[in-house]
């Protein structure tokens, strides 16, 4: 059994990672047969990495989620060549370098995974979700057979741990044929390859995924423990091929921006004879040492970023222009398209943005006008081709019949949450996966409670009982059991997902890990004034005065009020390491601000650090910060420090209270 498992992952690598079969499909499945029989005859010894795990299991009833095991962060991108030119400025000035190497590649229009192995075996399979937590599809993830369930060894001894990050894609011809037997069955086509691999991924009957034709490829180690250590992203593309994983194709390195521009030419001009979407070119730096002196942001790697196609564009019919209001009562003119194809996707919909840019494009109902994909996504009027009838906004809100008021350029509903399309928007924010994340409240079943009356604000939706829900449209006496447990589960939340879900201007997840970390508690933050706001890292001026004036509207704080008398409990993340020694002990639930340039570690790292040990790093002085470091040349927080008395360290006091630092994932000759 042992010997004819490894046969045929032997055969599948050729045929679906080098595209060299050595034998008939007949004869592989001869040999599949096989193995099965022998199974089924003694499933005891079933080995986890077996060919036959690729068919699917019996469907699940949720998908778990997982931590990475490193952060799965976003690519800063750009369409213009002079950004480039300021990133490899920037780097070369950040390592003191007069040439930088980076590695070129593709950039995949698919869906991000991460694949760890543990002793060579595949052992979990992790979407990309949030960044830092993703949904574990390792059922899924077994059934495509360009990822080896064990790691092939011939050249390479496998690590300790191995955790790759790849992209799940669907070929173009795949995608094509999958859409013809849609359209012969007389079943409406998929949109596009990307939508067809994230949906197989995440369906919960691993089977279903092994009817798809997904295929994965790999494009970087995200950590590897118990093997060699890797000093460029070329070895380690090396090997993750020996390991018998697919990379992209065309991968070169360069060591200038005309050169890069030159790649992203090319691969612009020559993108169609590909079997799968780019929608642009990356460019990381080469050296693995070099990109942790470069470190990144809360965002995206400061050592990366990604040079974008152009759009394509269409000319399509403007049959309607109507508006629809957000959950901050801004009015969005949207365009109602004749459908057509852009970019491969079919599109409908266009988003006019404001009032400013309708008047700017002076697009009407009846024109024939420019459509292209932004960032190959979103589909956005570009000009106008053939005139039509002129739109005007509407005086009165058209869901509650407010009088609108204009603000800048947007023209909003001053309404709130008495507004009900306000109301759902707000609800759908609240309830969504980075906020309080309830399952089965999405946009259709909150449109019904709002309508039928059964959610009036937010505090209404912990009032709701399943004999109720039941009433409504689609909603069977078991899943309206189940959407009503799942609410009042988040009656405990982390404090970090209440603020998300509140919808505070200029406040997205990290800021809100942030205000979460510097606060503790909820009554702390709500009654902060904006000077104290400001002292959370990220937060200026104009988005202190802008969470103060959302906290202090009287039709909020009602519904906060109203909210909170439903009896939460608000978890704050973890003060730090506790076991960490006395230095931990001393760094623990201090608030540290830094200026200047250090010599050891960057910014970014010694706040990533500090934060570890407990430490919140805020971004200005004040009379409640402990320390200040200050590195050379140090700014303006420096005089404020010493006009407070706040205590002042220098780099190297730093370093003799830190703890010794963990090895580096990619070797101990990393700085």
């Amino acid at each position: 059994m042992a010997r004819l498992a490894a046969e045929i992952a032997r055969h599948d690598h050729l045929y679906f990672a080098k595209d060299a079969p050595e034998i008939s499909d007949r004869k592989y499945d001869e040999l599949f047969r096989r193995l099965v029989e022998l199974e089924e005859a003694h499933p005891e010894l079933r080995a986890a990495d077996s060919p036959t795990r690729r068919v699917g299991a019996d469907p699940v009833e949720a998908l778990p989620s997982a931590d990475h095991v490193a952060p799965m962060l976003s690519l800063d991108s750009s369409y213009e060549l002079g950004d480039v030119r300021r990133f490899d400025e920037r780097a070369r000035k950040a390592l003191d370098a007069e040439v930088v190497q980076y590695v070129l590649e593709p950039k995949l229009d698919g869906a991000s995974l991460e694949l760890v192995y543990e002793n060579g075996v595949l052992a979990r399979a992790v979407t990309r979700g949030n960044g830092r937590v993703g949904e574990v599809v390792t059922e899924n993830v077994r059934t495509i057979r360009s990822v080896p369930l064990r790691l092939v060894e011939d050249k390479r001894a496998a690590p300790a741990l191995l955790a790759v990050r790849g992209e799940a894609i669907v070929p173009i011809s795949e995608f094509e044929f999958l859409n013809r037997d849609r359209r012969r069955k007389g079943r409406p086509e998929y949109m596009n390859p990307r939508n067809v691999a994230a949906g197989a991924l995440r369906n919960l009957d691993s089977r279903t995924a092994a009817r798809r034709p997904l295929a994965v490829l790999a494009f970087d180690v995200l950590a590897v423990e118990g093997g060699d250590a890797f000093a460029t992203d070329r070895q380690a593309l090396k090997a993750l091929k020996e390991w018998g994983l697919r990379v992209p194709e065309r991968v070169r390195t360069a060591e200038s921006v005309e050169e890069i521009a030159a790649y992203h030419r090319d691969f612009d001009d020559r993108r169609d004879e590909l079997d799968y979407d780019i929608d642009g070119v990356v460019v990381k730096v080469n050296g693995l040492p070099q990109r942790d002196v470069l470190a990144s942001t809360s965002h995206h790697p400061k050592w990366a970023m990604a040079l974008k196609f152009q759009p394509r564009r269409v000319a399509m019919g403007i049959r309607a222009i109507e508006t629809q209001i957000g959950r901050t009562g801004a009015i969005t003119p949207v365009a109602r398209l004749w459908p057509a194809k852009v970019g491969g996707v079919v599109v409908s919909n266009a988003t006019l943005h404001n009032r400013e840019e309708m008047e700017r494009l002076d697009v009407r109902a009846g024109d024939l006008v420019w459509v292209q994909r932004a960032g190959d996504v979103i589909p956005q009027i570009t000009g106008r081709v053939r005139r039509g009838r002129r739109f005007a906004m509407p005086e009165g809100c058209p869901s509650c019949g407010a009088r609108l008021v204009e603000r800048g350029p947007r023209t909003m509903c001053p309404n709130g949450l008495g507004c009900p399309e306000q109301l759902e928007a707000g609800i759908v924010h609240f309830a969504s996966r980075g906020a309080l994340d309830i399952e089965g409240l999405g946009e259709e079943t909150v449109s019904q409670l709002v309508k039928h009356g059964l959610v009036k604000e937010l505090a209404d939706l912990f009032d709701l009982t399943a004999e109720r829900v039941d009433e409504l449209d689609r909603q069977g006496a078991t899943s309206a059991r189940k959407l009503v447990e799942a609410i009042q589960m988040r009656r405990t939340t982390e404090l970090a997902r209440f603020v998300v879900g509140l919808g505070l201007p200029g406040v997205g997840s990290a800021t809100a890990r942030d205000l979460a970390a510097h606060f503790r508690d909820f009554a702390t933050f709500r009654d902060a004034p904006a000077e104290e706001l400001e002292e959370v890292n990220g937060i200026g001026p104009v988005t202190s005065r802008a969470i103060r004036a959302f906290l202090d509207n009287p039709q909020v704080a009602r519904a906060m009020d109203n909210l909170l008398a439903k009896g939460f409990e608000l978890a704050p993340p973890p003060a730090g390491p506790k076991d960490g020694g006395d230095e931990a002990g001393a760094w623990a639930g201090k608030t540290v601000a830094l200026t200047g340039s250090l010599q050891k570690y960057s910014r970014a790292e010694m706040k990533q650090r500090l934060e570890a040990l407990g430490a919140r790093v805020a971004s200005q002085v004040s009379k409640r910060t402990d320390f200040l470091v200050a590195g050379a040349n140090p700014g303006s927080k420096l005089a404020r420090a010493q006009e407070l008395g706040v205590a002042i360290l220098d780099e190297d006091e730093v370093r003799e209270r830190l703890p010794a630092p963990a090895p580096s994932l990619f070797g101990a000759d990393t700085p």
